[in-house]
């Protein structure tokens, strides 16, 4: 069945709030084998949220919808809804009291207008929102069936699995399903490359690369009669893509690298110190993003200075006088000195030339030398951005030391 995603806000089309929410509906009903062939952005307006509606009518079978439920009289996506599909609205007492008993909870007052949220259409298939209070619903008509769901994110994705998403998967006859791979070390272009066998004249199931800031994935997808069918041909698939390029190869489960990298940290048992220069602390942050971190995490220094390497690191200053900050040398030094002081059983370190000044012909802007340090001695690893600004070269070598302790513990 063809489809349509539809977000509504006026916000959207300001650019004061960008549009997860259809990123996130294009996935889901890819997966579910729906074609989504629209993605239409819609102002607060009646008259041209009317007219987009029934474009998309016009065009596709199914149509999902975020925003306009909200309690506030600009919101007047179920009206138009409604309206367009030939019913009126009616009060849903489950969501009203539904409704009224989060307020409770909450120890506020509930202003009249919240109750427009229990208004639906007449007909239609309610949806119950377990994060907020504004209800969904699914309402068919003949061959159509138009599915509104709430603007906020958590609310959207949370009212997408409950309800959502079993009502849909009574609609169709067959399921996509895909798992994405994801590798550093290796471009988009030199994947491709080096898969081109798959690739050409490829029918099921499909690959396709991409691109991310540093790194990058591809997409394995089969669309079978059942989802154990299309299970089965996308791991065949999986297993010959990691046969060809497996050494790049982090995740097969579509994770972060911080998420894999902080995984196998905690499995590991190994305790870690980091000493950052030009990320400024960026990497510690990316760490302990993943919960139960502080199991294994103990410290991070900040020594943007020469003399903050000297003093909590105990680099020499002779070292940075002869090599510079920004040199092997100097990056080992301050792993060591890491663990070191910090008495853990490996230390991660940092220094480059993060830009947008201070680069030269020998250390250019991007340049960054990173170092881990454990028991049994140093190494370090040269890394050049391909500087795209400060803050993403800061990002782009955070990358990078996410990669060393990675293949570090990975090979551990």
């Amino acid at each position: 069945m063809n489809t349509s995603v539809i977000a509504v806000g006026t916000e959207l089309l300001f650019g004061q709030v960008i549009n997860t929410n259809a990123a996130y509906l294009s996935r889901e009903l890819q997966t579910l084998g729906f074609n989504v062939l629209y993605h239409y952005t819609v102002g607060d307006n009646p008259a041209r949220l009317r007219a987009t509606l029934g474009r998309a009518l016009a065009d596709t079978d199914i149509i999902v919808t975020s925003g306009g439920l909200g309690p506030t009289q600009d919101d007047l996506t179920k009206e138009i809804i409604a309206e367009t599909m030939g019913t009126r609205l009616v009060c849903d007492e489950r969501a009203l009291a539904e409704i009224e008993s989060l307020f409770k909870r909450l120890g506020r007052g509930m202003t009249d207008n919240n109750r427009k949220q229990a208004m639906m259409p007449d007909g239609a298939t309610v949806f119950y929102n377990p994060r907020g209070t504004a209800p969904g619903f699914a309402l068919k008509r003949d061959d159509k069936t138009v599915i509104a769901l709430p603007g906020p994110p958590a609310e959207l994705t949370a009212m997408f699995e409950t309800s959502a998403l079993p009502y849909l998967e009574r609609m169709t006859d067959s399921v996509i399903r895909h798992r994405t791979l994801r590798f550093y070390g290796i471009g988009e272009s030199q994947l491709e490359t080096d898969l081109r066998s798959l690739i050409d004249g490829q029918t099921d199931p499909t690959f396709a690369t991409y691109a991310k800031e540093g790194e990058c994935s591809l997409r394995v997808a089969s669309k079978r009669r059942t989802r154990e069918e299309a299970d089965a041909v996308v791991e065949r698939a999986v297993r010959e893509v990691i046969s060809m390029v497996g050494d790049h190869l982090y995740s097969d489960k579509d994770e972060e690298l911080r998420t894999v990298a902080a995984r196998l940290l905690i499995e590991s048992g190994l305790t870690l110190a980091v000493a950052e220069s030009c990320t400024g602390g960026l990497f510690a942050s990316e760490l302990v993003s993943y919960p139960g971190i502080s199991e294994v995490f103990d410290r991070g220094y900040v020594t943007y200075s020469n003399e903050a390497k000297t003093e909590e690191l105990g680099v020499d200053p002779a070292l940075i006088e002869r090599y510079g900050a920004v040199s092997e040398d100097v990056a080992v030094a301050m792993a060591e000195g890491a663990r070191e002081a910090a008495g853990v059983d490996i230390g991660v370190s940092v220094t480059g030339v993060a830009g947008p000044d201070g680069g030269t012909e020998e250390k250019p802007v991007g340049l960054a030398w990173m170092a881990l340090a454990d028991a049994s001695g140093a190494y370090a690893r040269r890394h050049m951005s391909i500087n795209r600004g400060r803050n993403s070269n800061r990002r782009v070598t955070t990358l990078a030391m996410l990669d060393l302790l990675y293949r570090y513990l990975k090979d551990a």
